[in-house]
């Protein structure tokens, strides 16, 4: 299919899918959509609400499971915010078809963000995949090139980064079966957030055992969602 670069509203860059008119982020901002969904309403509601002040140090690991690892913007920013919050992440980004260094060579994310960390952009796409590898003191990465359906992880991670595609290309990501293996991955009050609003997706969130709220969207977004798992979850 063929693919081509493009600025989004925010100035940061994309990677559009022609064939599909689907772009990897939200053309009316890709960094407004990954701090707004993915950081905002994920990692910091997160630490903020379940992150007791006297537990939080370098010693105790935040896990995180970005669905659709792509060109490493939420993997990227996540570093950042976790460096500024002293909190030490374990990342694994799952993404079947990798993005090719090409593509990434013209990402303008480390110049619209944080020029000092250049060569650890680098770094995060340069290291090799299903491994897991210490990028900097506080953050560890494992990139896992693998199918979202074949995922295997039990009660394993904190957050879940949910950035698949849209339902309207691949419906099959925003299934229940997807979600019931989201909901075996992710730990009891463990946080997926994705950009999704479509009552489909939070009804099959629901289905599988997530409590789900709407949230404000990100800019070009009426609204996206939040799903939490407990064990006493109810549907809303």
């Amino acid at each position: 299919m063929q693919r081509k670069i493009i600025t989004t509203a925010d100035g940061s860059k994309t990677i559009q899918i022609e064939d599909w008119d689907e772009q990897y982020h939200s053309i009316h901002g890709a960094i407004q959509e990954a701090n707004h969904v993915f950081l905002k309403h994920g990692l910091l509601f997160y630490y903020h609400n379940y992150c007791h002040s006297e537990l939080v140090s370098e010693s105790m690991q935040l896990s995180v499971l970005e669905i659709g690892l792509g060109t490493g913007l939420n993997a990227f920013l996540t570093l950042i915010e976790a460096e500024k919050l002293n909190q030490s992440i374990n990342y694994v980004g799952v993404e079947a078809y990798p993005v090719s260094s090409d593509e990434i060579e013209q990402l303008n994310y480390v110049e619209l963000t944080s020029k000092n960390h250049t060569d650890i952009f680098k770094k995060m796409h340069n290291v090799p995949w299903e491994t897991q590898h210490q990028i900097t003191s506080g953050f560890q990465l494992e990139k896992q090139q693998k199918f979202f359906k074949d995922i295997d992880a039990e009660a394993a991670f904190d957050i879940i980064y949910f950035d698949a595609f849209g339902a309207r290309v691949q419906p099959d990501l925003w299934t229940e079966a997807i979600f019931e293996i989201m909901f075996k991955a992710i730990k009891e009050n463990g946080v997926l957030v994705t950009y999704s609003a479509k009552g489909s997706v939070r009804r099959a969130m629901q289905a599988v055992g997530f409590t789900v709220e709407r949230l404000p969207g990100p800019p070009g977004k009426r609204e996206m969602l939040r799903a939490t798992k407990h064990s006493t979850s109810v549907t809303s």
